[in-house]
């Protein structure tokens, strides 16, 4: 879908010193002190929330039934609705504000759903789920994440103009301009019965690594400077306009870490540093890396005050609170104390006006999902995918290799043999033997992800699986192994894992990351390191996603913009049925000195 330039810069032109206030401010502020001399003081909250990832019903879609997991957790808007209001109805609306740290419109069938079946951005097409839900419980301001871009411009515009409330991101720049494309900040105004509202400025930022991970939809058209850098820039133009609180809603972890390694120069996870290295700052609303912390602070370096961090968990599984102490001196509201702690979701039920509001969409998806789109031989599922060869992982590769195969005929490159990347998304994904639902083969691939294919050597597979077996604990031969803690060393999630299908290899768990790969072999022999192999891998990966060596700098000869999950979907539809035993075979294993683990 071509980019609407006017649409594109208009939103946003006026991003100087003017921009997002929200509420005029009293232009002549009483002094906020009794007759006898003392200080006046006023406490506030504002709540957050993010990575909603389209959740607003406590349901799966990918199981067809409400969400569940081993602790219990719910999910949604519509549960992070009845908090809301039960904080409102505690502390008085006019002494709240509520707000997100973004990654709102991907995740869920219902949002994949009104973004390609039922595009908001079609003539006459629907209000997004999102913004309605949002709309009707009252935020007043998003941070953007990095999936908001997954489904291109035109769409975050259009969800854009649909929120009542700014969607805002001070480093996300015009790519020409280099001016701000959003809204950098929001200024908000909270009432005092002492004369003189508290002005609570509201500071975005987003991810840069949106420039890697959405290179297709942003490039040539937005960029994405640090974080640091740009907070830098605008909190002191925001306590400069007469900002009593400044608060970051920032899409970013509080590591230090980047998983894109030095394709950019900027830190992913940089929350932390920009609390650290920025003065002026309150408070900070992490989001992007899908942990909880109830409440974190961070030492300015400058001034030595501390700065109070809060991550909600994912998918509106908890709200975070900042509560704010202002006491009046000096003829301004100064930020006396401020502290975080986040409320549970699980322990409300869902707020019926969210439910009843979105029920048409909700029940649209989920006869959606639930259509048959062929059958399967066997029974298929990821509950063991993460630690043995499956045959749905082998489902994932097979269907990616053949679809490059398909599209590498006839070129110069038709000759070379074709292996593929996958990694197990989901550990409750399962495709049941006979009938096969979309919302099943939906499951297996739950991102955006699009398939490329990329020219690699035999040595370059070798360092990328060495690379991808870092994702095992170290674990001595001898003695019972317990696959729980088998896994996820340093903190490497599961789509960080990659299986490559088309080799042989074990990996040895004994030995120490970097020499793990043993007997890694191609139709039957060792692997020779001049070979040359097409890799179909996804796009976070071949764009520098984990920090895989080699494949980002590696000569691309195909892509296309289907999601691989769409791609699985129409396999499926014109085959008609899956023949497990056409693709399943077992071609690696852990080993513990060359003795099978499992």
């Amino acid at each position: 879908m071509p980019l609407n330039r006017r649409n594109f810069l208009g939103r946003t032109a006026a991003t100087g010193a003017g921009v997002a206030l929200a509420g005029a401010v009293s232009a002549a502020p009483a002094e906020a002190a009794s007759p006898g001399g003392r200080k006046k003081r006023y406490s506030f909250t504002v709540m957050g929330t993010t990575d909603l990832h389209g959740n607003i019903f406590n349901w799966d879609y990918f199981t067809d039934a409400e969400f569940d997991d081993k602790a219990h957790n719910d999910v949604g808007l519509a549960k992070i609705s009845t908090l809301v209001n039960q904080v409102r109805a505690e502390k008085g609306r006019r002494n709240t504000l509520l707000i997100d740290a973004g990654d709102t419109i991907q995740g869920t069938q219902l949002s994949y759903y009104y973004a390609k079946v039922d595009p908001i951005t079609g003539a006459n097409g629907p209000v997004h789920p999102m913004a309605q839900a949002m709309n009707a419980i009252g935020y007043d301001a998003a941070a953007l994440g990095n999936h908001e871009f997954n489904y291109g411009i035109p769409t975050l515009r259009k969800f854009q103009e649909q929120c009542r409330f700014p969607l805002l991101g001070a480093n996300a720049l015009d790519a020409k301009t280099l001016r701000p494309a959003f809204p950098p900040y929001v200024m908000k105004k909270v009432c005092t019965p002492h004369g003189r509202d508290v002005r609570v400025a509201i500071l975005g930022l987003t991810n840069p690594g949106i420039a890697i991970w959405d290179k297709a939809n942003v490039q040539g058209k937005m960029v994405f400077p640090g974080l640091e850098e740009q907070a830098a820039k605008w909190v002191p133009k925001l306590r400069s306009m007469g900002a009593d609180v400044v608060i970051v809603s920032a899409h970013s972890g509080s590591s230090g870490t980047s998983s894109y390694g030095d394709q950019l120069p900027y830190i992913e996870n940089a929350a932390a540093l920009v609390a650290e290295q920025v003065p002026g700052i309150d408070a900070i609303l992490v989001g992007h890396a899908h942990t909880e912390i109830p409440e974190y602070r961070v030492t300015n370096k400058e001034t030595g005050k501390q700065v109070v961090l809060s991550e909600p968990l994912k998918w509106g599984q908890r709200l975070t609170l900042f509560d704010f102490d202002v006491v009046w001196d000096r003829g301004r509201w100064q930020v006396e104390s401020v502290s975080a702690k986040v409320l549970n979701s699980n322990a409300v039920a869902e707020d019926r006006k969210i439910t009843g509001l979105l029920s048409d969409e909700h029940r649209k998806v989920v006869a959606y999902v639930n259509q048959v789109i062929g059958t399967s031989s066997a029974a298929m599922s990821a509950a063991e995918a993460s630690y043995k060869d499956t045959p749905i992982i082998d489902f994932i590769n097979h269907v990616q290799a053949e679809t490059v195969r398909s599209a590498l005929a006839g070129t110069a490159y038709a000759a070379l043999p074709v292996l593929s990347q996958a990694s197990c998304f989901s550990r409750t994904a399962a495709v049941p033997a006979g009938k096969v639902t979309i919302r099943e083969v939906a499951g297996l691939y739950p991102f955006e992800n699009t398939l490329e294919a990329r020219l690699l050597t035999g040595a370059q597979l070798r360092e990328y699986l060495e690379f991808s077996a870092r994702y095992y604990v170290r674990t001595p031969a001898g003695g019972p192994v317990d696959p729980a803690k088998l896994t996820n060393a340093e903190g490497i999630p599961d789509y960080n894992y990659d299986v490559v299908s088309g080799l042989s290899y074990e990996i040895d768990v004994a030995k120490a990351p970097g020499s793990r790969i043993v007997n890694l072999s191609f139709d039957g022999k060792p692997l020779v390191d001049s070979a040359q192999f097409v890799l179909a891998v996804n796009n976070y990966r071949a764009s520098g996603g984990g920090n895989f060596p080699h494949v980002a700098r590696a000569k691309q000869v195909w892509a296309n913009s289907e999601e691989i999950r769409n791609t699985i979907i129409g396999w499926v539809k014109a085959k008609q049925s899956i023949d497990v035993a056409a693709f399943a075979s077992v071609n690696w294993k852990l080993t513990r000195d060359g003795a099978p683990v499992l």
